[in-house]
């Protein structure tokens, strides 16, 4: 299988789209929107959103020509950057797309001159959790209420690109 990582473009709106309605069907508790907020989109909006812009960039992992892997790497108001939206179809986890997914956007954290990038993840999740320590992330004494199912706790976690290249 060839495998290839990249950012997505206006013209990747169904791709982007199609994987992630998938990951929100796959793990509906593990993101802050659910499948029924995101499949309300319009096809404007798809291409909106698979638009890279210094404020959001999706990541898509492709097995071939099919999109396996999603990833975004997201900069808030304040200027914090986060890894969102992280999935990889079940038949693909376990591999390094995963771990290629998270180095896009570390890399995408780098050249925006973030030093920072932070996380949520459920602790019940317990395979992601290990998954981002092995990338470098730490968790931080922060929990918040997730977004579309405010009766599970997330715990920020940390990867700091300093840190990283020490």
């Amino acid at each position: 299988m060839k495998l290839a990582i990249r950012a997505t473009e206006a013209a990747d709106w169904q791709d982007l789209k199609a994987t992630r309605l998938a990951a929100l069907l796959d793990a509906p508790t593990a993101f802050g929107a659910s499948h029924a907020s995101a499949a309300a989109f319009t096809d404007e909006d798809w291409q909106w959103r698979a638009a890279s812009t210094p404020q959001r960039t999706f990541v898509l992992a492709y097995g071939g020509s099919q999109p396996i892997g999603i990833a975004a790497h997201v900069v808030s108001l304040n200027g914090e950057a986060s890894l969102q939206a992280m999935w990889v179809k079940r038949e693909y986890r376990g591999m390094a797309i995963a771990a290629g997914l998270v180095e896009a956007v570390k890399q995408l954290c780098v050249a925006g001159r973030q030093s920072r990038l932070v996380l949520d993840v459920a602790p019940d999740n317990a395979r992601a959790a290990a998954f981002y320590k092995k990338q470098g992330f730490v968790f931080l004494p922060e929990w918040e209420p997730l977004e579309s199912h405010p009766h599970i706790q997330v715990q920020k976690m940390e990867w700091l690109a300093d840190r990283a290249c020490a």
